[in-house]
């Protein structure tokens, strides 16, 4: 199985959501989430008092294109919106490292950054999670 739960605020800059061409951004934003064709997982873009939020969450039989669409998704938000922050959660038997099974993996983005790092919340899944 590979399991991921993210959310990201959308920013242009660290210090304004907006710096001039957020509108653009965002729109296209939307076209990529558009081309985006999960059976078991989504993707989407809301808007909460002016402030966007992208969300992914997933639960596939194993990692396959998905994994590598989300990797490619966060990348260009990082890229066209270095003010961009949040966290995205994935685990499946398939990872070797890090964590390897039995763990999640964060990917935290901020400053236009994605960095990689082990979980200290619900990992190992067993026994913090499952029996």
């Amino acid at each position: 199985m590979y399991e991921f739960h993210g959310w990201f605020g959308i920013a242009e800059s660290t210090e304004e959501a907006d710096a001039g061409a957020l509108s653009e951004g965002v729109q296209d934003l939307r076209e990529r989430i558009a081309g985006i064709q999960w059976a078991t997982a989504e993707v989407r873009l809301t808007d909460h008092n002016g402030q966007f939020f992208l969300n992914l969450d997933g639960l596939v039989n194993r990692r396959r294109d998905e994994a590598e669409e989300v990797a490619a998704l966060l990348d260009h938000v990082a890229k066209r919106f270095p003010g961009s922050w949040g966290l995205l959660y994935e685990r499946s038997d398939d990872l070797v490292e890090p964590p390897g099974p039995g763990a999640f993996r964060v990917s935290v983005m901020a400053r236009g950054t994605v960095t990689e790092r082990l979980d200290p919340f619900l990992s190992p899944c067993s026994p913090v999670i499952e029996d």
